[in-house]
């Protein structure tokens, strides 16, 4: 644990004037305005990622068990020794730490009957990119809309997934997720895609490989000058991740996805992104969707 509360159980006995207020944490591990500086400037050179003056405790509270590891107190001697290996794991250790994976199944659901509309009247094989996958609820969801709504033809379609973080990738890959997150889903969704397991692995459900085998996952970071993808894609999801980003990468990132969509092709964002006012290359379509701003 990177934070200890340093209050005393209630009815303990000990003295009101010792006790302190919760939001006062005791640490183990120093961290300096210039380390926490420091951080923000590589996580934002390394994936663009814009940390605000008050993610300090969450810096701190992430990267506590990577000083741990390495017998560390001083972030400064963590951020010495990155600097020494610019090639070692350790640095996608500290992205991974920094990057954060908050996503659902079937999350944002007003996007996937219209995805599945937009399928429908493809032409050709369908081809889909999760461009901040995380642990694979998205792609996966993506998945199972493809096999609802295209039924034997969707065996020729694929969903490439892709995200930054290896970690929530592995998770991904693997396709097992407690049960309790799987129940949220409709009954017939869960019959039909998951498989309750059993013994040891009682509690989870695991993805079916009818699922499975329409994603194809690989690490990408967006801001690395090549990127593995190759178009043109049917749609392309990146929801939830360019808040982290500045206007600048925003625009970038916009401007690189653009060649990659078919003409018609759809660009789905989260519900807090709007990128209308970021970028000329799209045009709002409807609630968080866009396509080609000369798709007319």
């Amino acid at each position: 644990m990177g934070n200890v509360l340093t209050t005393t159980e209630p009815g303990s006995g000990a003295d009101p004037g010792q006790w302190s207020g919760l939001g006062q944490l005791e640490r183990d591990l120093v961290l300096t305005d210039e380390d926490f500086t420091q951080i923000r400037k590589l996580i934002y050179q390394r994936a663009g990622i814009v940390l605000a003056e008050h993610k300090r405790e969450m810096v701190y509270s992430r990267l506590a068990k990577r000083l741990r590891h390495h017998g560390l107190i001083r972030f400064s001697d963590y951020l010495a020794r990155l600097a020494r290996q610019p090639e070692a794991r350790e640095w996608e250790e500290f992205t991974n730490a920094l990057t954060t994976n908050l996503t659902a199944f079937f999350r944002e659901m007003h996007h996937f009957p219209l995805l599945a509309e937009h399928v429908r009247q493809a032409s050709g094989p369908v081809r889909l990119w999760s461009a901040a996958a995380s642990s694979g609820e998205e792609p996966y969801s993506l998945a199972m809309t493809l096999l609802e709504s295209l039924g034997p033809k969707a065996s020729d379609a694929r969903v490439v997934a892709t995200d930054i973080d290896t970690e929530a990738l592995a998770r991904a890959r693997a396709g097992v997720y407690p049960i309790e997150q799987v129940r949220k889903l409709d009954e017939a969704r869960v019959k039909r895609f998951f498989q309750k397991g059993k013994g040891r692995h009682e509690g989870f459900a695991r993805i079916r490989p009818e699922v499975s085998s329409l994603v194809d996952f690989q690490s990408m970071n967006l801001l690395a000058p090549q990127w593995p993808v190759k178009g043109p894609f049917d749609a392309i999801f990146c929801r939830n991740v360019m808040i982290y980003f500045d206007k600048e990468t925003q625009a970038r990132i916009l401007e690189r996805f653009a060649p990659l969509l078919k003409p018609n092709g759809l660009l789905f964002a989260g519900h807090s992104e709007n990128f209308s006012y970021i970028s000329k290359v799209f045009r709002l379509r409807g609630q968080t969707v866009y396509t080609l701003a000369s798709h007319r």
